[in-house]
């Protein structure tokens, strides 16, 4: 017997789309996601179509990651259709968008990625295993992942950067063709809320005299979590807390492969010294525009609050995991590098004072060839695939909202 998770949904499309349809929509459209951290960024895009009457949209899990913890629940708290892989790969689609590879294969129509990331940066990690070593692809970029059975299985690829459309000929130069340079969705919203970075701060307990500190972790052994699972109560203790508020942000991933209540009862004591973390779906980004200093590692996370202008001291950055030419790997070149065994508060004074607006400019030019422009070019490219004329009111840029009222904890 089928779980309710596996339930037939019935909808506007399939066989029976037109049997309960009340607005009757043109062609229909199958948002993948393969773990929460790409489904934030189908919360960025699928926007520029969901308010389209001709348009209907669902969305589905991919089965493809080890880390699609609490993935299903997110997807439903979005509030639209969530349909069982099982229904959505035996459903023709007109458009399938997904931030992420793997099993797209399986779906029928043409299918857009977008990257849910910074970009591709880091190399694939080595699996363990009798056999010789090879060299390590660039994650985003794997070409066992774009190519499948002997054909390209995108029909279009998003890149942030131009840059990356010359790694995409090096990686996998079958894909090249179908590839642009679309801009980053994510950096074109947090630019758009620095104007109500006050605001931010307000709702984070950061008021005249303290100073935001945000502490950024990517996930694996590597990762600045990885290296110090005692993160967050070795930060609140080493800062004064009348001239500090730390907020954190831990990479969807460690909380889908370890889980909620773990991760909160790992990190419980740190409520108490007044840290404010981030659940894993949203908030971090206006805790990014509100940082007055980030500490952070070799994730996405860390390049952002770079490019949006927040000094960053590295708390552990593994040279070997990041792919050289890379921003992050020029984030990682110029950033001071945190001593564990010297006071953490004057370091994250000097880090303040390590970077210029220049830097800051540098960073977000190495991030994204098309500033504020990410909006219009997905939606057309979307348009375009959908073989439907673009709407004529440009897409408006919504800055990142409030920090929710469900912070996993609060001071």
């Amino acid at each position: 017997m089928d779980s309710p998770a596996d339930a037939w949904v019935p909808g506007p499309f399939g066989l029976d789309a037109l049997k309960g349809s009340t607005v009757r929509a043109r062609r229909t459209v199958l948002a993948v996601a393969h773990h929460v951290t790409a489904a934030t960024r189908l919360a960025d895009v699928m926007p520029l179509l969901e308010t389209d009457l001709r348009v209907a949209v669902a969305y589905t899990a991919s089965p493809a990651s080890a880390t699609t913890g609490g993935l299903h629940a997110h997807l439903r708290d979005l509030g639209g259709l969530v349909l069982p892989w099982r229904q959505a790969r035996s459903t023709r689609w007109d458009l399938v968008v997904a931030a992420g590879h793997g099993m797209l294969e399986k779906l029928h129509g043409p299918v857009m990625t977008v990257p849910h990331g910074i970009g591709p940066s880091k190399l694939l990690p080595r699996y363990a295993g009798s056999g010789p070593a090879a060299a390590r692809p660039v994650s985003g970029l794997i070409r066992e992942r774009i190519v499948v059975g002997g054909r390209v299985v995108p029909s279009s690829i998003v890149l942030a950067h131009d840059r990356h459309l010359e790694m995409l000929e090096r990686e996998c130069p079958e894909a090249r063709p179908v590839a642009f340079t679309g801009g980053d969705p994510c950096l074109d919203r947090l630019v758009a809320s620095l104007p109500y970075r006050y605001a931010y701060r307000r709702e984070l307990g950061a008021g005249p005299g303290r100073r935001l500190v945000f502490v950024s972790s990517t996930w694996n052994e590597d990762s600045l979590l990885g290296r110090y699972p005692d993160l967050l109560l070795r930060v609140a203790a080493g800062l004064p807390r009348d001239r500090y508020q730390v907020v954190a942000a831990l990479h969807p991933n460690v909380w889908a492969f370890h889980g909620r209540r773990q991760v909160l009862a790992w990190n419980a004591e740190c409520r108490r010294l007044g840290v404010r973390l981030f659940p894993p779906e949203e908030g971090w980004r206006a805790g990014l525009v509100a940082a007055d200093v980030l500490l952070g590692d070799h994730g996405s996370v860390t390049c952002y609050g770079a490019a949006i202008g927040v000094p960053v001291l590295l708390g552990t950055f593994p040279e070997d995991a990041v792919a050289p030419g890379t921003h992050v790997a020029g984030l990682g070149a110029f950033a001071p590098r945190a001593d564990w065994d010297r006071p953490l508060a004057p370091q994250l004074e000097e880090a303040v004072h390590a970077f210029t607006g220049r830097v800051h400019a540098a960073m977000r030019d190495a991030v994204s060839s098309r500033p504020g422009e990410a909006a219009r070019l997905i939606r057309g490219e979307m348009y375009r695939l959908l073989r439907l004329p673009d709407r004529d009111r440009p897409p408006v840029v919504e800055p990142v909202p409030l920090p929710p009222a469900g912070l996993a904890w609060a001071a």
